[in-house]
C-alpha cells in the first residue's frame, strides 16, 4: 500500500488503465479456456480496486469530485502506454476486435 501512495497521480492512472486491460484480456481468456491460473483473476481484480481505492482517497482529500483525477490524466495516460504488435501493423488507428470494448471501459478518448 506504501508503494501506490508514493506514485503520481499519472503512473496512478496508468496503472489503473493497464490493470483493467490486464482483466479484460484475462476473463476473455478464461472465458476461452485459455487462462492455466484462474486465481489471477482475483489478484488482478484486488489490485485494480487497491488502484481505484487510492485515487478515490486522493480525490477526497483534495476535495475533488469522483473520477478527477482520472478524467484529468486519461488522455496523457494513453498517449504515453505502449503501442501493441496489432496496433502497430495497422497503423493504431483501425478498430480492431477488443478495442471499442476497452474504450469503453477505460472512459472518453
Amino acid at each position: 500500500m506504501a508503494q501506490l501512495k508514493e506514485l503520481s497521480d499519472l503512473d496512478l492512472v496508468r496503472a489503473t488503465s493497464e490493470a483493467e486491460r490486464e482483466l479484460l484480456v484475462a476473463r476473455f481468456k478464461r472465458h476461452q479456456g485459455q487462462l492455466e491460473n484462474t486465481a489471477a483473476l482475483k489478484v488482478i481484480r484486488r489490485r485494480v480496486a487497491r488502484l481505484k481505492t487510492e485515487q478515490r482517497a486522493r480525490e477526497v482529500a483534495g476535495a475533488m469530485p469522483k473520477g478527477a483525477i482520472e478524467r484529468a490524466h486519461i488522455v496523457e495516460a494513453r498517449a504515453s502506454r505502449p503501442v501493441t504488435s496489432s496496433e502497430a501493423s495497422s497503423g493504431g488507428s483501425g478498430g480492431g476486435f477488443l478495442k471499442g470494448i476497452v474504450d469503453k471501459l477505460t472512459g472518453p478518448a
